[in-house]
């Protein structure tokens, strides 16, 4: 829509409307000490001299196809079927950022009472909210679920969790007074949660079974960060018996774009409904016994006394999740499962040809994977140019995120999904090959 900037005249009637003088006299609560006399920014452009700038630096960014993009850790290139973007368009739907009881329509209850059954049943839990932020917001949530349900005071994580989700749990922690651990040793009578991810950062897999016993003889609550794709194919932590089932819902119907907006997905076993965070629609009948859709067992600071409550989220990625129940309805189980299947034979086929190249080795070649996995590859940094110069972004280097581990210090992780076809990967590996 076009943007309407207000005219002198305008500004006027209102702050006087407001009974102030100047927008200066908006400020007075605002101590001196912290204003900003002034931003430091160049002088206005006409709309046409704008328009020509914002072509100029969108000209410096680099894209590169989906099919020769081998980048995970975290945000994944796959297909989208048009489908999504059609219902996902529909104006009823995108032009309510975040509608409340009062506004929120049957249409968009509905379409999130479908997430959430989608979710609870591909993680094989009981009930399951309406979203979160991302994938790192529903780590942190679900630790705090587990605090306040435990009244216990610690979070330890187990195996490599995503850094950037540690990051953000470990700032949860700090404003809500609860410390983030690692390692097994860790887990005592004093522990709230166990956090793990499968597969990890490293796109490893684990015995997801032996945490969950850890996290359970210590009397903790067991939560599991998984990848929606893989469990077309790997048990859903329900099965093996995790408390809560976290993670990142941007695989299903989500472009990366620039990292955002994604959604994270959070369930759990019926017996930890109400400290589910943020919203939960509930399937309701009204007198005549029509079927309808509200917004129900709501725990959260506006509706309850805040000391009480289990999170000051107040809202979710409606439009985001609505993206992610297309996705799953028109794929469907095994549409998805094929999806996995092929991500899964393409990675452990590139897996196989960079291991024969000179220079390059897996890192855990004992260690089974899904469709990401590690390897050491000498001269990292010119190999990583030469693929960019031909339109190929390459592995992600994971060094930086683990400074006190040298031995991951030229380790990069690969990764497959079913965009990566057969003729990309061979033009990946002809440019690793060269010396």
């Amino acid at each position: 829509m076009a943007y309407l900037v207000h005219s002198d005249a305008d500004r006027r009637a209102m702050l006087a409307a407001l009974g102030v003088g100047s927008v200066e006299d908006l400020l007075v609560d605002v101590p001196q000490a912290i204003r900003l006399p002034r931003l430091e920014l160049p002088e206005g452009l006409s709309e046409h001299e704008t328009l020509a700038e914002m072509r100029r630096l969108a000209g410096r960014n680099r894209v590169y196809e989906d099919r020769f993009c081998f980048r995970g850790g975290g945000v994944y290139r796959r297909f989208i079927p048009a489908i999504v973007d059609a219902v996902i368009s529909k104006p009823e739907f995108y032009t309510a950022y975040t509608p409340y009881q009062a506004e929120a329509s049957q249409g968009t209850l509905q379409a999130i009472y479908e997430f959430q059954t989608m979710i609870a049943e591909l993680t094989a839990m009981d009930v399951a909210n309406a979203s979160l932020y991302d994938g790192a917001t529903a780590v942190a949530e679900a630790a705090g679920m587990a605090v306040v349900h435990t009244g216990r005071r610690r979070v330890v994580v187990l195996g490599r969790l995503h850094p950037e989700y540690r990051e953000v749990l470990a700032c949860y922690g700090e404003g809500r007074g609860f410390e983030v651990a690692s390692g097994m040793e860790a887990v005592d009578g004093e522990t709230a949660a166990v956090v793990f991810q499968q597969p990890d950062f490293l796109g490893l897999l684990s015995e997801p079974s032996e945490m969950v016993e850890a996290a359970h003889r210590a009397g903790a609550l067991a939560v599991a960060c998984v990848d929606p794709i893989s469990l077309a194919l790997l048990a859903p932590p329900g099965e093996y018996g995790a408390d809560i089932a976290v993670g990142e819902g941007q695989q299903l119907g989500l472009p990366p774009n620039l990292g955002g907006p994604h959604l994270g997905f959070i369930s759990c076993r019926a017996e930890l409904v109400r400290r589910l965070p943020g919203r939960l629609v509930g399937e309701a009948r009204d007198a005549d016994g029509r079927r309808g859709f509200v917004l129900t067992l709501t725990a959260r600071e506006q509706h309850i006394r805040r000391a009480r409550a289990t999170s000051n989220i107040c809202t979710n990625h409606s439009l985001c999740a609505l993206a992610a129940t297309a996705y799953l309805a028109y794929m469907g189980p095994d549409g998805l499962r094929q999806v996995a299947e092929v991500s899964c034979q393409r990675a452990h086929a590139l897996a196989e040809r960079l291991a024969a190249l000179p220079g390059v080795e897996l890192v855990f070649p004992e260690v089974p994977f899904l469709n990401e996995f590690p390897v050491r590859m000498f001269h990292v940094e010119q190999r990583s140019a030469r693929l960019q110069d031909a339109g190929i972004l390459g592995g992600l280097p994971v060094g930086h995120w683990y400074p006190g581990e040298p031995e991951l210090s030229d380790v990069v992780t690969f990764c497959c999904t079913e965009v990566n076809d057969p003729a990309a990967i061979e033009r990946l590996v002809e440019l690793l090959a060269e010396p």
